[in-house]
């Protein structure tokens, strides 16, 4: 065990002859080499925050304001209108310094002090203006000559190369929206879902809460406020999500996938070696405060970047009523699972983060351990996937104080050709819950890396929200395969270290009182995860190319197809959360876009009428861009509500209103993925499939999308089988949806590609109905496959079908 020697750097033993004192040189050396990186890091943090306290001026600027005072000073002008005599006046008391002294270090007092009131003014002028939302609800791409006017004083007011932090003293707070005014848009979200009595009801029940209850919390929330930085963040932290004692797994927890067809390497060890440090390229960029803000409108708008703050090192940790989310500085190592066991291993060595191919030695080490698993040991992650009660609250420092979780799944994932549809629904499942037992769910992500070489991840969603992890997940999928690389035989660049020490693996001592309440949770865990159905498509015959030809938000485009596949699966409308954020504003989050309304329902409605069902359709498309900026803008109708019943409940008084509002399920919970980093145009091989979350409601389903790039979407679609309406869940429908949907889109915007619609409708027809027999339980039952590809190609926008190729357990049909 050479490795446990050098872990030791001095010992000493107490004998007869005296004390015979013996020290390790290379655990001195290693210790010397992690103090040195340790203060690198603290330097680093300190010089970066003293640029971003500065911003936007710069450090230097200070040189250059005081070098100017004083070139004044010698030229006879006061610049200071006496300020600077006063200033002398005061030194002069002291009688320690000389004349020449004293006009040197006024000008230097007084230029220090101009400097900071230059840039208070610059970061309250920067303030104001990104207080004006006017450019949102603007016509797209058409500029007024004001916003034009409003970009050009945000961008010199904005300060030379940001870095992440920069602009968060700067972002305005966001504001408190009347509550009448969210009052009277929560009455205009559930018109459509409620019939005359039942809003006559609620509409009594809302108007005296905006006379008389409203009004007095109100001003306690304003009151917060004008205090906090964010009067939603904090509590929606906490009673949303640390409150919460249901299992996090499914409930909370969500997934991102790895590339959709491409395959870097099928060796899992390398493929966890690339993919880990190119994780920990991402850290180092993130502690250095490389990573550059987001920012909108051309490069112009900043988005709040708080959220990436406790991305790393960061666990959250059960508690008995409210769990707290844990976060150190630093860390130097990662937990890794394989086959029920835990081993913590260390990212660096001599001073220096482990190269790729040392950490694939590394994983390597842990998939040729034969070790089996401590009593207890395999399944003791079901306490972080079951309720959150009891000795769920047990803690495991080496785990919760590494970088991050990191799985090593011995099964195999991924799309495959030969069976499209179910390849990706296992692969979704294992994702949001494995075995229940081998991700770690309270950490802030775990890598996933299977047998075969795919990866994904699961993360944790008190700390962050997806577009967060989602970009330091592109990030890393484009460090690895366009940075990284392998070599011809599959494993990472470089060479092995055999001086590295090998893993550790964390020791244990369950007892059988703590197993049984682990096989208890994991029990919770597994009914829940049997419970859930997973159903991920992707879509290829358009995408946002097309539907912005018809001058079309894809957003509003989608939403409606989900509102009307919903309608015509349950027969029904239902209360609709679309996912928004708000991070316009200093430690915005997000906001819900209730996408059910009152224009989508007529237009889904006369869906089977093109001449009236278009124009409903562009009514419904405009009313849902318009309720996601107001949304983004923080005039939203849930978190205002949602504060409003925080105050009520510290005042210990009721609202009829507010507990009715809270209590409103929501059937059918849907968001967008972004596509923040790869660029699909110059690398279409790198087409990721996004991620999903499960169902909100025990009645409805999850809907999670993202829109790749010119011609194609992703959909994940969750339910539960215990639901027997949901249970009908076919992705198809949606594909077919889509594609009818567009067809009712005027064809004069499509450049003539009205018959490219018409085939691409009777081909999904096909699917459809293949799909419908695939389904059912006879055919299902006898094991039997179906793989189904069309080829379209197309020549001067018309459409030329290549081939239809159907079989069935191997057998072709053509």
């Amino acid at each position: 065990m050479a490795e446990a020697h050098q872990a030791v750097a001095f010992q000493f033993t107490v004998t007869p002859d005296g004390i015979d004192l013996r020290m390790s040189h290379e655990a001195l050396k290693q210790i010397y080499l992690s103090g040195v990186h340790s203060w690198k890091k603290k330097f680093i943090r300190f010089k970066n925050g003293i640029i971003t306290g500065v911003y936007p001026a710069s450090p230097s600027s200070w040189l250059i304001v005081v070098v100017g005072v004083m070139s004044t000073m010698y030229a006879k002008i006061d610049p200071s209108l006496g300020i600077i005599a006063k200033i002398n006046r005061t030194l002069d008391t002291t009688g320690y310094m000389s004349n020449q002294t004293q006009n040197i270090v006024s000008g230097i007092l007084f230029g220090t002090g101009l400097w900071v009131a230059l840039i208070v003014t610059m970061r309250y002028s920067l303030k104001m203006l990104l207080s004006y939302h006017g450019w949102m609800f603007a016509e797209y791409g058409k500029p007024s000559a004001g916003t034009k006017l409003w970009m050009t004083l945000v961008k010199l007011f904005s300060g030379r190369k940001p870095m992440l932090y920069s602009f968060q003293t700067s972002l305005p707070r966001l504001p408190v929206p009347a509550v009448k005014d969210t009052v009277n848009r929560y009455l205009e979200s559930v018109r459509p879902l409620m019939n005359d009595e039942e809003f006559k009801r609620m509409d009594g029940l809302a108007k005296d809460f905006a006379f008389n209850l409203g009004p007095r919390l109100q001003w306690y929330l304003k009151l917060k406020s004008w205090w906090a930085t964010n009067y939603v963040s904090d509590w929606w932290e906490e009673y949303i999500y640390l409150r919460g004692r249901g299992p996090i797994m499914v409930n909370s927890n969500y997934f991102a996938m790895d590339f959709l067809y491409l395959f870097p390497t099928t060796i899992q060890a390398a493929r966890a070696g690339n993919v880990i440090h190119a994780i920990l390229l991402y850290r180092k960029k993130l502690d250095r405060q490389e990573i550059k803000p987001i920012l909108l409108m051309g490069s112009t708008v900043p988005l709040c970047s708080a959220q990436w703050e406790r991305m790393f090192n960061t666990s959250r940790i059960p508690g008995e009523e409210s769990d707290t989310i844990q976060h150190v500085k630093d860390s130097k190592h990662i937990v890794v699972y394989h086959k029920g066991r835990y081993f913590k291993v260390w990212l660096y060595h001599d001073g220096r983060l482990l190269k790729p191919r040392e950490i694939e030695q590394q994983i390597q080490r842990i998939l040729d351990d034969d070790s089996e698993p401590q009593a207890g040991e395999e399944k003791l992650a079901a306490l972080t996937a079951g309720d959150s009660r009891g000795k769920n609250k047990q803690s495991l420092d080496a785990i919760e104080k590494a970088a991050f979780f990191v799985t090593l799944d011995d099964d195999e994932q991924g799309y495959r050709k030969d069976d499209p549809v179910r390849s990706l629904d296992a692969y979704a499942k294992s994702l949001i819950h494995g075995r229940c037992y081998d991700r770690w769910f309270d950490k802030t992500f775990t890598l996933i890396v299977f047998k075969n070489g795919k990866m994904g991840l699961n993360a944790e969603h008190s700390w962050a929200d997806a577009p967060i992890v989602g970009h330091m997940w592109e990030n890393v999928m484009a460090t690895e395969y366009l940075e990284l690389g392998y070599l011809e035989d599959g494993h990472c660049k470089g060479d092995t270290n055999q001086n590295i020490p090998i893993p550790t693996k964390l020791q244990w001592e369950i007892p059988e009182e703590c197993q049984d309440v682990i096989e208890r949770s994991l029990s919770t865990a597994t009914a829940l995860a049997d419970d859930v159905d997973f159903c991920s498509f992707y879509f290829d015959v358009f995408g946002k190319g097309l539907i912005k030809k018809a001058k079309t938000s894809p957003d509003a485009f989608i939403q409606l197809a989900l509102q009307l596949a919903h309608y015509r699966d349950m027969g029904k409308f239902s209360l609709t959360y679309e996912a928004s954020m708000t991070r316009l504003f200093r430690e915005g989050r997000t906001e819900t876009v209730r996408s059910c309304t009152v224009e989508s329902c007529n237009f889904v409605k006369t869906m089977e009428d093109p001449s009236e069902s278009l124009k409903l359709f562009r009514l419904a498309a405009t009313r849902h861009q318009h309720l996601y900026r107001l949304a983004m803008t923080g005039a939203g109708i849930d978190r205002h509500l949602f504060c409003l019943y925080v105050v009520s409940k510290y005042l210990s008084v009721d609202s009829p209103f507010l507990k009715e509002v809270l209590s409103e399920p929501w059937r059918l919970s849907t968001s967008q993925t972004p596509q923040q980093h790869i660029d699909l145009k110059k690398n279409p091989e790198m087409l990721s499939s996004g991620g999903g979350f499960g169902p909100v409601a025990d009645d409805g389903y999850g809907v999670s999308y993202i829109i790749l790039d010119e011609n194609s979407i992703h959909f994940h679609v969750s339910s539960k089988y215990s639901c027997s309406e949901t249970v009908r869940n076919n992705p198809f429908l949606f594909c077919y949806l889509l594609v009818k949907l567009f067809y009712s889109l005027p064809t004069h915007h499509l450049g003539g590609m009205q018959d490219t619609v018409i085939l691409c409708f009777f081909l999904l027809m096909l699917c459809i109905n293949v799909f419908s027999f695939y389904k059912s339980s006879d055919f299902m039952n006898q094991g039997t496959g179906v793989i189904l590809h069309l080829s379209v190609r197309f020549k001067n926008k018309r459409p030329k079908v290549m081939f239809v190729h159907m079989s069935f357990s191997g057998t072709p049909m053509k």
